[in-house]
């Protein structure tokens, strides 16, 4: 049953959630009044994903959440250290690049996820946090357990969970996944080399945050001006 569930969810994550995505942000760059409810459904769909992944994991005999990477560091403060380093230089890159009007890197390729309002800098926190927490579980954890739990020697089991992972943005076109590779590619490595998926989820979580609320929108279009030539419009 396990087994089953498992390639239901490869299948879900290679193709029903790439060209779901690229489809909803299409709608949503078309209409702004969708962003609440796009939102919504993509934070729902990570907590889907979530807790299948743990279902997974309670129906498999040689898995269990240790093997997710689901476990505390075991040098809390280095741990800590790394994330107050990251929180502050995260914080100073932000203000600055913010105060002199740049973008953030990438920003193009995910500028309708921009909050411009109150209500939806609390639905990007939710879906920083959602993000941050449910694609780790799956993807650094469950994928890569799974996939050598197959056979597959660790580093091609990273490599297939990170593909999966870079399709998931298949929204944010070559450009953005691009970004999304070197992202994915060095969570893995944080995952590896501290064996936990804790540090993995701050690091994601705070990336996103700084993305999305940090950045400032773009400039929205101006309709074009009319002129008047001879009290006539020209």
């Amino acid at each position: 049953m396990s087994l089953v569930l498992f390639v239901a969810l490869v299948v879900h994550l290679a193709v029903v959630s790439p060209l779901l995505g690229r489809r909803t942000y299409a709608a949503l760059q078309a209409d702004r009044s969708r962003y609440t409810r796009t939102f919504l459904a993509w934070i729902a769909e990570l907590w889907g994903m979530a807790a299948v992944a743990l279902l997974i994991v309670g129906l498999s005999p040689d898995l269990d959440l240790v093997d997710l990477g689901l476990t505390v560091p075991t040098d809390l403060s280095t741990f800590l250290g790394m994330i107050t380093g990251l929180v502050i230089a995260s914080v100073v890159v932000a203000l600055v690049m913010r105060k002199s009007g740049a973008a953030m890197p990438g920003q193009a390729a995910f500028e309708a996820l921009v909050p411009r309002s109150g209500g939806e800098r609390w639905m990007a926190v939710a879906m920083s946090v959602s993000a941050g927490v449910c694609e780790e579980i799956v993807f650094r954890g469950l994928l890569i357990a799974m996939f050598t739990s197959m056979g597959a020697p660790r580093p091609v089991a990273a490599g297939l969970a990170l593909a999966l992972f870079v399709a998931g943005h298949l929204y944010q076109g070559w450009k953005g996944m691009i970004m999304v590779t070197l992202a994915g590619f060095s969570l893995t490595m944080v995952y590896f080399s501290s064996g936990s998926l804790v540090l993995p989820i701050v690091i994601h979580i705070l990336v996103d945050i700084r993305s999305l609320l940090m950045a400032r929108p773009a400039a929205r279009p101006q309709p074009p001006v009319r002129e008047v030539v001879g009290g006539g419009a020209a």
